[in-house]
């Protein structure tokens, strides 16, 4: 609150400065007709910054300065006095409609902003931290800073065959992108818990993005299912194989198996399976991760932060691994990121709730 009212009293100000220097320069200085309206320009000023209403003080103060401007320039009632009054109240009357057209812009764009943010936080659902014995952690950066969402995408969700998670990419950016994403979680969250393998869920949205995507869409995406028995049972559709961390001193990426076309292209279902055992760690990602390139055109080394995202803490880890990226290409990241670390924990408290995140 006080840090607003500091930033209202610094808008009123900077105009009301402007004013006092021009006084001071016709003061000073024989009237041209350059410095004749001159006074208007504080109000001109306020209209970018401040209120309406103190746009027209600061426009009517700018008004009595020039009636005032009669003492010094001895020329009350003549023409060119006449002229300044006008000039100047004229100016101050542009400078309120300015104003209010700036400020009515502002509060829409303010509502369309706040409109914005909730259908995003809509479909940005909280990731829970476990599931059963899996531990959880998510993070995603966006390519443009004034977004949430884009067109990557990730969801966990339980099964009665187990814990099934998607990560996946469409194709393209802004709106159609993340249209195409919205969708695709839509039919995972009512696949993944209604078709009884994983192949299946993967047909499913294949189907789903067939049906609505244009020439030369698609998604990538790597599904993951997880068992009671600590096995993994994954499926790539054109993605980015995951990187498993056994230990600190022990990580690969995961041979998926023969590559597959992404969702859209007619993939042919081909799970692979792997262990994950107690204290292991699994990061699923999209490529704006491992196709982040420096100054040199060096792509970021994913495994070479392995013993990091082993040995932190999930969050700290993801936050580390974002930390390196951004370090690595000098500057905010230019594609968008999303990253899933999950960890085969001791236990099965933890929240049964299913959760999704698009990006």
């Amino acid at each position: 609150m006080a840090a607003s009212r500091r930033a209202e009293a610094r808008d009123v100000l900077i105009p009301l400065g402007v004013l006092g220097a021009l006084v001071v320069t016709d003061v000073l200085f024989p009237p041209t007709l350059l410095v004749t309206g001159s006074f208007a320009i504080a109000a001109i000023v306020a209209s970018a910054l401040t209120t309406v209403v103190r746009t027209a003080l600061v426009a009517l103060a700018a008004t009595c300065m020039a009636a005032v401007s009669a003492l010094w320039n001895q020329n009350l009632g003549t023409p060119e006095w006449w002229l300044r009054m006008a000039l100047v109240a004229v100016g101050g009357i542009m400078a309120v409609v300015l104003a209010h057209v700036r400020v009515r812009r502002e509060h829409e764009l303010q509502q369309m902003t706040a409109i914005a943010e909730a259908a995003q936080q809509a479909l940005l659902r909280v990731m829970p931290e476990s599931i059963g014995s899996l531990g959880f952690a998510a993070r995603y950066v966006s390519a443009t800073e004034e977004a949430l969402v884009g067109g990557d995408l990730y969801e966990v969700a339980e099964s009665t065959e187990g814990v099934r998670v998607i990560v996946g990419d469409a194709r393209g950016k802004g709106l159609e992108a993340v249209q195409m994403a919205a969708t695709v979680l839509a039919a995972f969250r009512h696949a993944a818990v209604r078709e009884p393998s994983l192949a299946a869920v993967a047909t499913d949205l294949d189907e789903v993005v067939t049906a609505i995507a244009e020439d030369e869409d698609f998604v990538t995406a790597l599904l993951a299912e997880f068992h009671d028995d600590r096995s993994v049972t994954l499926l790539n559709c054109g993605h980015h194989p995951p990187l498993l961390m056994a230990n600190g001193h022990n990580s690969s990426l995961v041979d998926t198996g023969s590559p597959e076309p992404p969702l859209g292209l007619g993939p042919e279902p081909n799970p692979v399976t792997c262990r994950l055992e107690e204290g292991a760690r699994l990061l699923l990602y999209t490529d704006g991760l491992v196709e982040s390139r420096n100054r040199q055109g060096t792509f970021f080394a994913l495994e070479d932060s392995a013993e990091a995202l082993s040995t932190d803490e999930l969050a700290t880890a993801l936050d580390g691994l974002l930390s390196r990226v951004v370090d690595h290409v000098g500057h905010r990241v230019n594609d968008d990121v999303a990253l899933v670390l999950i960890e085969r924990q001791d236990g099965t408290s933890g929240s049964t709730r299913e959760a999704s995140r698009i990006a």
